[in-house]
């Protein structure tokens, strides 16, 4: 299973829990298992099917270039972090 960090954002939903251990080829799949387990998470992460404009999601360290159909492997490190901006 896939350890999921939970975002500061999120963590009212899913009770404090700071990392969660989910199931998901993508990270499309991660965030419908997350949010089977706590309803209403993926709207603040998604927004017409992609990921919301400002968030990135990091996957074993590199950022995830194909959005939720980014690759997430059975032991995978997941991090939803705002996106840097350049300036």
């Amino acid at each position: 299973m896939a350890r999921v960090f939970i975002p500061p954002l999120l963590r009212a939903r899913t009770g404090g829990l700071r990392e969660i251990e989910l199931e998901g080829a993508t990270i499309g799949a991660l965030l419908l298992a997350l949010e089977a387990g706590f309803p209403g998470t993926r709207e603040r992460l998604v927004l017409n099917e992609r990921l919301m404009p400002g968030m990135a999601v990091i996957v074993d360290g590199e950022a995830a270039v194909d959005g939720l159909k980014s690759a997430v492997g059975p032991a995978s490190e997941v991090h939803f972090v705002p996106a840097a901006r350049g300036g």
